[in-house]
Parts: structure tokens; C-alpha cells; sequence
């Protein structure tokens, strides 16, 4: 056979996964560079579902041939050289004590990947051979492996802020795949059937749940089935209007709001895909709601569940913010059964923000308060694996600034910055000669910037609020926890104000120095009010892709930081 360089455990791309093997060498008739990726699996108390999904236990997962085919797409449409080739990557799965054809079948004829086992070693033989070149030396294998080592890789973002386009080429992986096979499944079911389901996904900030709504929403729709995706941000829903080129709230389709479905005819919808399901409310009725809508209106759960044959629920448990929002896992359920809904919950563990790294949103718990845990610096958490998330302090507003310019100018990309809602926010933009100016608000010793501008007030030169993120003029601005949950950026500035300081060895938050009169009305409630503004800082934290750089306008909780940051 000749020589395969072989490396073990490479992380694919700019995603926090690893594969077992790749083994490198080159093709047999084009002399290019070849690629070959390895799932090792022996599976215990297994049952085959699908062609795509198996259970384990109790869990969930994929196939270890599907599992291995996402990967060789996601190094396809991440990696440009990659792309140039397609056929210079393919994969399989090896098993372990498996004796079901079914498990081979299904990928005995697929381009892609293959299925094999110590049962069928012959046949590996062969799919090796004619895919990698025999008698090739070491020398040249080793530049193959080293070349796959530092291939390119473009950042996985959901929402494209250059061209202000969905990246529909984004790849699901792991139990992000899992999680949409599993909603595909049910629809299809629920239709054939008419038996109802609700789907909960869980998963942390960062993990991959809105690139799977989007991605179900454009599946489904295009198979025919009638779906709408809906969130409870106004930022949110419209940014994903705008960038997808629709602008319908209508029964038809579109984005629309958690509020709109008061009226809903019951189960008209196949699946209804609730994005930041955490930012549901106890009712959907708002200030101008008509009164005979109003006397009808129940529970804004129910009304989301029975709108359509499969709820979808996509959510973070750590990321209600405001009083009166209430989607959690518990509530969800209880709602699904006593609508008469079955109820599947699937599980993100993976974190494709913030570096790719676990371990970073573990720190921002534990930093904050909400994990249970004691603080603990950034140094003395990370491994090597997270060498690619930058963690920060700024000793100043200006060199918070300063650095996220120095970071976007030597490494590229986007940059923000946002802060705790401690500083008013002016309802009129200024006129300073002929020009019309936002007004500047966030004022820290000398150092004045404007908040994001209001939805409902254009000015110059100025991204709308709901845009703050996505728009490249939103630096410049600092943006709040309304115009950043939902959306992600490469460097992440975060300001922490008054609301929230370091006092000894804890947090005290303190309602005075809010200026977010929706979360100031749970300050007679301390505990309640404190576990709101450290949700707060907790989704300003995991906006960045590639670092962070914290400041407090507190001198106790700069000195707390800048520890733990250390």
C-alpha cells in the first residue's frame, strides 16, 4: 500500500469537534492530495431509528456514517481548497460488534462515505487502494497531512454581516443534526398520522440553535410542509426579514412574533419553530389588543403548542432576562402534555462560539455567579483546545475600544461593543449644525458614546436598532443585551456598569443604577432582580467568535476582573 500519514484527533475547522483519524496521501489517478476521515464506534445497547439516527440508551445520536459524512461536508464548505476538490475527502465509519446489514446497506453505494467492520476488512482494503496512491512515500504523505493541518477555514456565522445574507451552507453536526433529523421525523409522522409532537432543543449560547431553525424552516418549507419561525425579539425576527429576503408575517410563512398566534386555528401549522423559546411570556396580549381578543386569550405556551402538529423549541434556560418570560423546559412539557402532545428533548453540549470552546461558557457561569461554582481565572480553566478564544481586560472605555480595533484590523472581521443598560437612553437624536446625531449617552470619565439608535427614529449614517449587530456601521454604537441576544460577532467588548459589582466575594446588583424599567420591576424581588441582570451579562459575554475584552466602571469589580482574566 505504501505510506498514509495518519493524525489523530483534529479539530475540524473552526468548530469544536474532533475526528478520530484522517488519514492523508494522494489520489491514484490525479496525483492531488487525498483525504480520508475515521469514525471509530462499537455501540452497545443499540437500536437503528433511521437511516440517520440510532439510540443508544435512552439517547439519541447519529449513525457514525452520517455522523462522519456531515463532517467531510462541513470541511467541504468551510475549507476553499477543500471546496476546489470535492472529491479529494471522503470518509468512513469503522464499527465494532455490529452484525445488521442494515447498518452497511444504507452506504454500500453512497459516494461519500462507506460503512465497514473487522468482518468486512477485505473490502476496506479495496476503498483504500482506490482512493489513495500505492508505494507513496512518507515525505510526500507528511506534506499532504501537514497541507490538511493548515487548510484555511471561513468562520461558520449564521447571519453573513457583509452581505447581509443567511448562510445557507452551513452544516449541522453531532446532535445539532440529530436534533433536526428528529423534527423532520416528527413532521413527517404528524402529517401521516395526524399524532402531534412537541420538540425541545436545549442548548447554551453559541451551540448551534437558530442555524437549525433557519435550516428546518427552509427544508420544510421546500418539501411542501407549511412551517413559520417565530421569536420573541424584535431585533431578531427582523433581521432575519431583512436578510432573507422576507418580509411576511402572514399565514403563508415568514418570520413572525410569539404574540402573533392568539388566534391561530388549532394545528393548522406543521411545525411551528419557536427560535429563543426562553423569551416566551406568560400572555400574548399587549397594550392595543383588541378586547374580544383580549377576553379569549390564554397562556402564550399553549397558544405557540397547539398552533401547529410539531412546536419546535429552541431555547436557553440562562438567557431570560426579563421579568415575565418564562419559556423553560418544564413549562414547555407540562403544556405539551396537558395539549395531549408527545414531547422529545434533545440536547446541544457543542459550543461553535466564543473559539469553539466549552470550557469558556462554563468560566462566564461560574464569573457570574450562576453556576454553582466559585469564580476561577480564565488561566487556570483553558487548555490548549481553546487557544483559539481570546479572553481580555481593558483598564479604560477607550482601550476596551481600542483594543477591539487592533484585533479587527490585524485578524479581520466584526467587532461591538455592548454594556449593561445603566445609562439613559435619549428618545431624540441631536442636531449639531446640519447634522443629525444620536445622543451621547454612555458617558464613563471622559469617553461618551451613543446607545444603538431607537426602532423608531432614523438617523444618518446609522444602522436601525434592529441591525445594531449585522449592519457593519453599528461600531461606534454600544448596543445592550436587547440588540445582541440572538447574534454573534467576532471580537466582543463588554462594559460593565454599575448595576452589577463585585463586593468582596459576591455579586450585588443594584436596581438604582438600572435604567431597564422592564427589569426594574422585579427589584423587590433581590434574588430574582440579581439572577436577571447576571443573565444580562451572561449573553453580552458569549457574543464573541473569537475573543472578549471585559471592563467595570467599578474599581472593586475591574480589580475582580482583571484576576480573572488573568
Amino acid at each position: 500500500m505504501g505510506s498514509l500519514d495518519v493524525i489523530v484527533e483534529p479539530r475540524l475547522g473552526k468548530s469544536p469537534k474532533h475526528v478520530d483519524l484522517v488519514l492523508c496521501g494522494h489520489n491514484p489517478h490525479t496525483e492531488e492530495p487525498s483525504y480520508m476521515l475515521v469514525k471509530l464506534a462499537s455501540p452497545d445497547d443499540v437500536e437503528q431509528e433511521t437511516d440517520e439516527l440510532i439510540r443508544v440508551g435512552n439517547a439519541l445520536v447519529l449513525h457514525p456514517a452520517a455522523q462522519v459524512r456531515q463532517y467531510c461536508e462541513y470541511l467541504l464548505t468551510s475549507a476553499p481548497k477543500l471546496a476546489e476538490n470535492p472529491r479529494s475527502v471522503h470518509g468512513f465509519a469503522y464499527v465494532y460488534g455490529i452484525d445488521n446489514a442494515t447498518w452497511f446497506d444504507r452506504y454500500d453505494h453512497s459516494d461519500l462515505v462507506a460503512v465497514f467492520s473487522p468482518e468486512r476488512r477485505t473490502d476496506l482494503q479495496y476503498h483504500l487502494r482506490s482512493l489513495f496512491k500505492a508505494g507513496d512515500d512518507q515525505a510526500r504523505t507528511r506534506q499532504a497531512g501537514d497541507e490538511f493541518l493548515g487548510l484555511h477555514h471561513n468562520p461558520g456565522f449564521l447571519i453573513d454581516v457583509e452581505t447581509r445574507t443567511v448562510n445557507q451552507s452551513l452544516v449541522l453536526l453531532d446532535e445539532q443534526e440529530v436534533a433536526y433529523q428528529e423534527v423532520l421525523r416528527a413532521v413527517h409522522h404528524a402529517r401521516a398520522t395526524g399524532t402531534p409532537k412537541a420538540v425541545v432543543v436545549l442548548g447554551g449560547p453559541g451551540s448551534g440553535k437558530s442555524a437549525i431553525a433557519l435550516k428546518l424552516k427552509k427544508d420544510l418549507s421546500s418539501r411542501g410542509y407549511l412551517v413559520e419561525h417565530a421569536t420573541g425579539s424584535r431585533s431578531f425576527t427582523n433581521t432575519l426579514r431583512k436578510v432573507s429576503g422576507s418580509r411576511s408575517g402572514g399565514k403563508m410563512g415568514g418570520f413572525r412574533y410569539f404574540n402573533d398566534y392568539m388566534t391561530a386555528p388549532a394545528r393548522e401549522l406543521d411545525a411551528l419553530i419557536c427560535d429563543e423559546a426562553h423569551r416566551i411570556r406568560e400572555t400574548s396580549v399587549k397594550r392595543y389588543t383588541p378586547k374580544h381578543v383580549r377576553e379569549q386569550a390564554g397562556r402564550q405556551i399553549d397558544e405557540l403548542i397547539t398552533a401547529a402538529k410539531v412546536p419546535v423549541f429552541l431555547l436557553d434556560e440562562k438567557q431570560t432576562v426579563r421579568p415575565g418570560e418564562m419559556g423553560s423546559r418544564r413549562e414547555i412539557e407540562a403544556a405539551a402534555t396537558a395539549n395531549g402532545y408527545e414531547c422529545e428533548v434533545v440536547r446541544l453540549e457543542s459550543q461553535f462560539r466564543c473559539g469553539g470552546s466549552p470550557r469558556f461558557d462554563a468560566w462566564v457561569a461560574r464569573l457570574l455567579g450562576l453556576g454553582g461554582l466559585d469564580p476561577v481565572p480564565w488561566s487556570k480553566i483553558a487548555t490548549p483546545k481553546d487557544q483559539n478564544l481570546v479572553v481580555a481586560t481593558a483598564a479604560t472605555p477607550e482601550s476596551l475600544e481600542n483594543w477591539l480595533l487592533r484585533q479587527r484590523n490585524e485578524y479581520g472581521g466584526t467587532a461591538r461593543v455592548s454594556a449593561g443598560f445603566c445609562w439613559p437612553w435619549s428618545k431624540e437624536p441631536v442636531r449639531t449644525g446640519d447634522r443629525l446625531e444620536l445622543a451621547k449617552d454612555v458617558t464613563i470619565a471622559g469617553w461618551e458614546r451613543p446607545w444603538n439608535a431607537r426602532p423608531e427614529k432614523a438617523v444618518p449614517g446609522v444602522p436601525p436598532s434592529h441591525f445594531w449587530a449585522t449592519d457593519p456601521r453599528g461600531f461606534g454604537q454600544v448596543g445592550c443585551v436587547y440588540t445582541a441576544q440572538g447574534f454573534e460577532y467576532d471580537w466582543s467588548g463588554v462594559i460593565f456598569g454599575p448595576d452589577f459589582v463585585r463586593r468582596r466575594d459576591e455579586w450585588v446588583a443594584d436596581a438604582e443604577s438600572s435604567h431597564d424599567d422592564e427589569v426594574k420591576k422585579a427589584k423587590a424581588n433581590d434574588l430574582y432582580f440579581k439572577t436577571l441582570i447576571a443573565h444580562t451579562y451572561k449573553v453580552l459575554l458569549t457574543r464573541g467568535m473569537r475573543g472578549t475584552c471585559v471592563y467595570s466602571t467599578d474599581p472593586e469589580t475591574q480589580e475582580f476582573l482583571e484576576a480573572m482574566t488573568a
